[in-house]
Order: structure tokens, then sequence, then C-alpha cells
């Protein structure tokens, strides 16, 4: 009886086994094989409690035999109860230590635990039994992907589905390992298998993902809008994610009820509010939106991310922005994201006295509030310096340690607008020493050579390509600020995360001089990783964190097209400004002296560049780059070569943190640094003394 039953199950008949179980098991209750193949006829029907009990019974009978504690562990595993499954699994291996399935599962479950080591351990005694069952190269290219060995874990799942083409967990291990390694083609067809073989419609959520990173939106939303045929696969989430994929398709008619109704059902998921507000941006039905946000808040007045959906329908600074923010002021009054809010909106309207009491009232709530602290730090500086020293000093104690570093900053800020700059320098020759102990140290400026290379010939079919560049302290990031918001073309990803070039590395320059790299490696290694920074054309904005003349090696001969855009400005003030906020590229400094001396060396090479005109070159003076906006727009457009560059924003220039010419303020305390920067300083244009 118990071959029909297995037969019924090979042929798909789960519910024909199931009936030819339960006649079985009247006839003989006992027969061990007949509760073995009625508890697997059960569970492929879906009755996992009958199939439970049914293996219970087995083992009751037969309590030694393996096979039945390891088809117990399945059972255990479709009814999540872990700890239960784990000890099934155990007693298996104790009875019988060459219980290979055994080892598979457990070692499975270890996975899914992200115990890597003891998946290995149990993926090595699995082997030991059957290296070359398909299941232990599964296993083990599993294991591979965990480890982020994507290449290794696709060649071992490649031998499985060679040895087992149809086997659903190989398959199924397949399909991640190829969404790991990004094949995203494979991967789709792979999970597409899985759904035809197990009709698991769950995974069509992750396979629209699939095909929608394949550029293919209305496809992805298609694969949402099957799964949500079946009202019992409805859920919000799954609403919500099909919404987004019909807006992506370009199909917001379809989006709309989908979105409205993951919105009705869950106003507290940020994920359906966000929903809703990309609705609106779609089909601008500001009225429908408004009053279905207005009337969430009504009930459900304690999500804030509702309010800030509200608000964002509405111009900043409007009169309509402000009746939002008082109504959740009301609504939650001594609420700190409703007075940050506030906060926000005064400050940046202008309203400094009201924007001053409102952050009175936030750190009277969180006294360690960084924006209101902020604010008032600022209103302080601009009115009383010394009182805002001692403000910032107030805060230190019971700062975090990053906190007190800001802080601190602050401190010689105040200090230097105070007119104590003894004080302040010795509050930022602190902080400079402390803050770039683990940095390191300047590299040192190569020695020119006796002839530069020939300037290679220029070919107009290049894409531009310019180098920004400044040195520290000399305010560079707000020239990448700006030209970052203007060009598509910028890049300041090596601040981000290295870029694997050559121009990364402040290495290369002196091994470029000794002749260990050659110009064409340099140059070719840039080239090379273009393509990955989204830079297909070659048209880039590159911005650097170093310079030294030693690039020239490799610029003259192989990138004559390019151009450079150096930030400069009185090296007096840059110095200052280094000691006071830093640099993007953090550098060791041991003294301000030393910082003086390596300064004065790097900006001669960059003299020597400018006065003999080593390169194509443009010089952005950034003492007081908003003072003539024109002239700017101007030094950009000749560094772009193109005619002309708008005249930008001034707000997109940020704040001058170190006004030109402060370092007068500082030629007594400070006078054997600046007199060693004295003479770059007279090269690059600026006065003596």
């Amino acid at each position: 009886m118990s071959q029909q039953i297995f037969e019924a199950l090979h042929r798909g008949a789960n519910d024909d086994a199931a009936a030819l179980a339960r006649q079985a098991l009247a006839a003989t209750p006992d027969d061990i094989e007949v509760l073995r193949a009625a508890s697997l006829a059960f569970r492929a029907t879906g009755d996992r409690e009958a199939a439970l009990s049914t293996i219970d019974r087995a083992i009751a009978l037969m309590p030694d035999e393996a096979d039945l504690h390891f088809l117990r562990a399945g059972m255990l595993l479709d009814t999540r109860d872990i700890d239960a499954a784990q000890a099934a699994l155990s007693q298996t291996i104790a009875l019988d230590p060459n219980q290979f399935g055994a080892y598979v599962v457990q070692a499975q479950m270890a996975i899914g635990r992200n115990d890597l080591d003891e998946a290995e351990r149990l993926a090595t005694l699995a082997s030991r039994v059957s290296s070359e069952h398909h299941w232990t190269l599964t296993l083990q290219g599993s294991l591979a992907s965990r480890r982020g060995d994507h290449d290794r874990a696709l060649a071992l799942l490649s031998a499985a589905a060679q040895r087992a083409p149809d086997d659903l967990q190989v398959i199924n291990g397949l399909a991640f390992a190829y969404l790991a390694k990004g094949h995203l083609a494979f991967a789709e067809q792979s999970f597409r298998r899985v759904i035809e073989k197990t009709g698991h419609a769950p995974l069509r959520s992750l396979l629209a993902q699939i095909v929608l990173q394949q550029g293919r939106p209305d496809e992805a939303a298609d694969e949402i809008a099957a799964l949500l045929a079946d009202p019992a696969q409805v859920t919000p989430a799954l609403q919500a994610l099909g919404g987004e994929l019909e807006l992506r398709a370009g199909r917001p008619e379809r989006a709309a009820p989908l979105l409205r109704a993951a919105f009705d059902a869950h106003p507290e998921s940020r994920r359906a509010t966000n929903g809703l507000l990309l609705l609106w941006e779609a089909t601008r039905n500001t009225e429908d939106t408004q009053a279905t946000l207005d009337a969430a808040l009504d009930t459900h007045a304690e999500h804030d991310h509702l309010w800030l959906a509200r608000l964002a329908m509405e111009g900043f600074g409007s009169d309509a922005a402000h009746a939002i923010i008082d109504r959740w002021v009301a609504a939650r009054p001594d609420h700190l994201p409703a007075l940050q809010a506030r906060l926000a909106l005064e400050s940046g309207t202008g309203a400094h006295d009201a924007a001053e009491d409102t952050a009175r009232a936030i750190t009277a709530l969180q006294p360690g509030n960084g924006p209101a602290n902020e604010l008032l730090f600022n209103r302080l500086l601009a009115r009383d310096a010394g009182a805002a020293v001692d403000f910032a000093e107030g805060l230190i104690p019971a700062a975090s340690p990053q906190g007190r570093t800001l802080l601190r900053r602050w401190v010689g800020m105040a200090q230097d607008a105070a007119g104590r700059p003894e004080d302040a320098i010795a509050t930022w020759r602190t902080l400079s020493v402390e803050g770039t102990a683990t940095a390191g140290a300047p590299p040192a400026p190569t020695v020119a050579p006796a002839q530069w290379p020939a300037l290679g010939t220029q070919d107009e079919t290049r894409a531009p390509a310019v180098f920004l560049y400044g040195p520290p302290g000399a305010q560079v990031e707000r020239i990448a600020n700006l030209l970052q918001r203007a060009l598509p073309e910028f890049r300041g990803d090596r601040f981000t995360g290295p870029v694997g070039d050559a121009f990364q590395d402040t290495t290369v320059p002196a091994r470029l001089a000794k002749g260990e790299f050659t110009a064409e490696q340099v140059a070719g290694s840039w080239v090379t990783q273009l393509q990955a920074r989204g830079v297909g054309n070659g048209a880039i904005v590159d911005w650097l964190p170093f310079w030294d003349n030693a690039w020239l090696l490799a610029l003259r001969p192989q990138l004559p097209h390019a151009r450079l855009l150096l930030a400069l400005r009185d090296p007096r003030d840059m110095l200052l400004d280094w000691l006071a906020f830093g640099t993007p590229l953090a550098m060791r400094i041991e003294s301000i002296e030393a910082a003086a001396e390596w300064l004065a060396a790097h900006l001669t090479q960059i003299a020597d560049l400018i006065e003999q005109d080593l390169f194509p070159h443009t010089v952005v003076r950034t003492d007081a780059p908003a003072e003539d906006l024109e002239r700017l727009a101007a030094r950009f457009a000749e560094a772009l070569g193109v005619p002309a560059f708008p005249t930008p924003p001034r707000e997109l220039l940020g704040v001058d943190r170190t006004p030109a010419g402060r370092w007068l303020a500082y030629r007594e305390v400070l006078a054997a640094p600046f007199a060693a920067l004295t003479p770059v300083a007279v090269r690059l244009g600026y006065r003596q003394d």
C-alpha cells in the first residue's frame, strides 16, 4: 500500500495519495512504511498537523530509525519549529553518524541563522559521506555565496545543476548565486523555474525586482499584478510595491487604486505614505492627496511622517506651511520633531528671533540637540562672541567624543571672533594635532625633473577632462559643491570611496618620479576607471584629493587635452583655515610650524606650474569668490572650454568661514609659520605683509 502512495506522490496526485494513506492507516496503523508514506502524503497536501502526528507515531514504534527523525525534522521546519527540528536532526546523527541528509539540513539551518562556521563544519561532514552529491555541492556553493566568493559559488552550483538539473534546492541556490553575482537574466530564468516547480507565488515579488533592475518596469509591475490577482496574497506592502512599479511603468491609473488601498490600510507605514506622494507627483491630484493626508492626521496625529508628507505639498515658507506646523505643534506640544520643523522654517525664512525662541524650547527638552544649539551659538557669535565661547564650552562636558570635537571648533571660532588670537590658535593647535594623529603624513613634494616631457598632440575629438584641486585650507569644497550642482560630469567620488586608479594614491607621484610607474600606466588606470564611474564618453570634472607636479609626467604626454582647475587663496589664510576646519583629505599635523613648511613647499610646486605654464590651467581665487560671481563664471567657462557658464547663485558657494585677510590678526602669534609662507604667497600674487 505504501508503494501506491509513493506512486501517487510521484505523479503529483497529492489528494489521491492522502486518500490512499488514510485507507492504509485504517488497515495497518502500525506499519512503519505506511506511516512514512502517509506522513509525506499529508505534508504534500498541506496538512502539517497530520503529517507531524503520523511521523511521531512511526518514531514511537521505531525510535532508533534515523530516517524517521530526518523526516520529522523536515515536518518541523515546515512549521518553523526550529529548536525542535534541530533536536530531531541531532538525534538522527546520534543514531546514524552517516546520515547524509541530516548533515545537509542542519547545515542549511546554520546558514539560515548566519552561523557560517557551524555550517562549514556540517558541510565537511556531509562531504565525507558523499563528496560528489549535488546537495553537497549546493551546500558548499551556498556557503561560498554567503562568504562573498561568488565565482566559486557559481562554479559549485553549476556543477550541482549538471548532476541534478531538476533538483529544486539546486535551482534555488543557483538562482540566488546568479543574483549575488549580478547575472540578472540568469537569476530571472532560475527563479521562474522555481516558481513553475513550486507554485510559490510570493517569490514573484523578488522576481519583479530582478526584472525591474533589467530596465523593464512594465513587466515587473505585471509580475506583482499576477500576484495580487490572488486575494490570499494581497497585503498592503504588496499593494504599495505594485503601485510603485506601475508608476515606474508610466501607468498612474493602475497605480492609484493600489497606492490608495495601501495607505488606507496602513497610514502608519512610511512606504505607503511615500507612495501616496509619488502618486501626487505623477498625477498632481493635489486636492485629493491633501484631503487624504488631512483625514489621516485627524486620527493619526502621532505619526510624524504624515505631517512631513503634508508639509511637502506646500511651498517652503508659505502661509500654508506655517499653518501645518502650527497644527502639528498644537496636536503634539513639546514634541521634538514638530519643534524642529518649526525651527527649520523660521531659520530658513529669516525669522531669527522666533527661531531662537524655538531653539531654546528644543534645548529645554533635549539639551544636546545639535541644530538648536548651532543656531543659538551662531546668534551669540553675531552679537557677543565672548558669550559664544562660554556657551560652547558649557556644552562640552555632556557631549559625545565626536560632539566635543565640533564644540571645540566652535570655541575656536568664537575665540577668533572675540579677537583672542592666542586662545584661538591654542584651541586649533590641540584640535589639529589630536584630530589627525592617526592620519598619514603629508607626502613630501617631488623634485622637478631636469626636463619635462613634451606636451602630447591635442586630439580635438576627445571629450574634455578637467582636474579640480585645491590645497589644504583653500576651501575648494565650495567650488566643488557649486560644480556638482551645475554639471552632471562632476565627480567627487574620490572622497566617498576610493577610485581604483593612480590618482587616488598619494604615494604614486614619488614612485612615478623614480620611474616605478610609467606615464601610460598612470593615465591608463584613470581611463580604465571612467566607465565604472559612470563616465561613458570621457567628459569629466574630476576632483582630486591630492596634487604633486610629478603628475605632469603622465598628464603632459598622455592627457594633453585635459586642464587643471586650481582653487587658490592667500597661503596664510589657507593655513588658518586648515587648522580651524581641517581638509577633505586628512593629513597628519605634528605642529603648526611643520604644517606651514609643508604647505609652503607644496604651494611652491603650484607656483612653478603657473609661472612656467607647465600644463593648461585655470586659477579660481577662493579668497572671496562670492564677491564677483560673473568673474567666477568666466573662470569656469575657461576651464571647461565652453563659451559661457551661468552665473552661479551666491548661496551655492556656502559660508566664507575664514574671511580673506584674516591672517593679519595672527601676524604676531604665527610669525614664524607665516614667514615660511610669505615668499610663495608673493609669488601667487598676494601682499608680503
